[in-house]
């Protein structure tokens, strides 16, 4: 470990994986660290009975931005899945995003001037005019049935928080439409890479030196003066010691399962909606590449506030966390060989687009192309 690199990747997810393929493009000498015995981050996929299993829960690739798609779809060939996820609300089963299946289903209605009626007056009725909170903001989009059956148990497990003390904005990613049409996301390209994520990991990382099962704390310390800058995903609380506080995060636990049959819910995702089932949702993995494989192999998530020692998954992006991510986003505004990005690094919640574009973005804002 005498080598002076250019850049210090600490994560080998997508983002640390990009900002290093370009990187070695340009001419740049990268160490990809990571904790973990694998690469990949919270995309990676492993082999169980023949079928790829999204290890971190399911990530299904949807972009509008041309470029993205282009850009990904150079690491691997996409095939053509969309995401139609249903729910179960006690013996009830419905479509989802909220559409005209839904509302057929729940009123026993057909027509999309039907479902709007309904559905008007629900809203007519609670009188909020200005949604203070995740609860108000539902119930002033689809009314109340939807809210209560769909909606409120499921996000409560979801987050761990009653939805009166969620903010507003977290409900705005769930689309409405009065369309007989179940395709969740309305991006124009959308898949699964064929074989997992994970070659694509692969392939990124090729120009690059990885160690595996590696601590950036224990290594730091060891390895001062390993690279010149470091590119850190990890948590950017952590980095600081928490010195202002712990933000909050959800981690989620996986209970991963063979079953001795074909097909066991005959769809990729199907989410449980109300408390008295203590998940959030099972993953069918095979529907994800269209397997006939005799097995299948299925994951039930369960959401849970994280603690130290777990990995977190996600942020809890209310007022008072986000208050606390500005300290650090300030203090880290003032180092020079340190870059934090990630879901984790920039406190927010990336879809994998986003993930692209942002990593792209510092690549290009960070590394200067030499004429």
């Amino acid at each position: 470990m005498k080598m002076k690199y250019d850049y210090l990747v600490v994560g080998s997810g997508l983002f640390g994986s990009i900002f290093s393929y370009e990187a070695v493009k340009k001419g740049k000498r990268c160490l990809v660290i990571d904790k973990r015995d694998h690469i990949a981050g919270n995309i990676y996929c492993e082999k169980m009975e023949d079928i790829q299993i999204h290890k971190y829960g399911a990530h299904i690739f949807h972009t509008s931005n041309r470029e993205v798609w282009q850009y990904i779809n150079q690491f691997a060939e996409f095939n053509h899945y969309r995401n139609a996820p249903v729910a179960i609300y006690k013996d009830e089963l419905y479509n989802l995003p909220f559409n005209m299946n839904t509302f057929s289903k729940m009123w026993g209605i057909k027509t999309p001037q039907e479902a709007q009626k309904i559905i008007g007056e629900q809203i007519g009725e609670l009188n909020i005019e200005a949604p203070q909170n995740l609860e108000e903001q539902a119930l002033s989009l689809v009314g109340r049935d939807i809210y209560e059956k769909l909606i409120k148990d499921y996000t409560q497990k979801q987050w761990g928080r009653p939805c009166k003390e969620l903010p507003s904005f977290i409900i705005k990613r769930l689309p409405i439409r009065f369309t007989y049409d179940n395709n969740y996301f309305n991006d124009r390209y959308q898949g699964i890479p064929i074989g997992g994520y994970t070659p694509i990991i692969e392939k990124m990382l090729e120009g690059s030196d990885v160690l595996l099962n590696t601590d950036y704390f224990d290594f730091a310390k060891s390895h001062p003066d390993i690279a010149e800058k470091t590119i850190f995903t990890g948590m950017i609380d952590e980095y600081y010691k928490y010195c202002f506080g712990t933000l909050a995060y959800r981690t989620v636990q996986f209970e991963t399962e063979i079953l001795d049959c074909e097909n066991y819910q005959g769809n990729a995702v199907v989410n449980y909606t109300d408390m008295e089932v203590p998940y959030t949702r099972i993953i069918e993995h095979k529907h994800f590449e269209f397997g006939k494989q005799p097995m299948t192999v299925i994951s039930r998530e369960y959401s849970s506030e994280w603690k130290p020692g777990i990995e977190p998954y996600y942020p809890v992006n209310d007022d008072n966390n986000m208050k606390l991510y500005l300290k650090y986003k300030e203090l880290a505004e003032t180092e020079e060989e340190i870059i934090f990005g990630g879901r984790l690094g920039s406190y927010q919640y990336y879809d994998m687009d986003k993930v692209i574009e942002a990593a792209l973005e510092l690549v290009n804002n960070e590394i200067k192309i030499k004429n």
